[in-house]
């Protein structure tokens, strides 16, 4: 599992249109796989899991980003990637997560 979370500024609506085109546009094999938006009063929560095929680990690798903002504060974002792995026990090549997640860091 690889992590990133980072703050940014500006428009809630543009940086999830602009993640959301990124990667699906950056791999011709990754989809949107759901998504979820939430709001209550000025705060706002959207969820968005991504999946995509790893030509290096060699199976599926998903990517969920929750973007979170309070009123016009900074907007919270917090990523994780999952199913990267190939052993029974302990996670072994995980090149495919980390490969995912850089895709990401690019948009940012």
């Amino acid at each position: 599992m690889a992590k990133l979370e980072h703050t940014l500024n500006g428009s809630f609506n543009q940086w999830l249109s602009r993640i959301e085109d990124g990667i699906l546009n950056g791999s011709m094999s990754a989809s949107l796989e759901d998504s979820s938006d939430f709001r209550s009063g000025d705060a706002r929560c959207s969820v968005r899991v991504f999946e995509r095929y790893s030509y290096a680990g060699g199976n599926r690798v998903s990517l969920s980003v929750t973007l979170f903002q309070n009123g016009d504060g900074p907007i919270c974002l917090s990523a994780i990637t999952a199913g990267g792995s190939q052993a029974l026990f302990f996670k072994v090549n995980t090149w495919g997560e980390e490969a995912f997640l850089d895709k990401l860091r690019e948009l940012l």
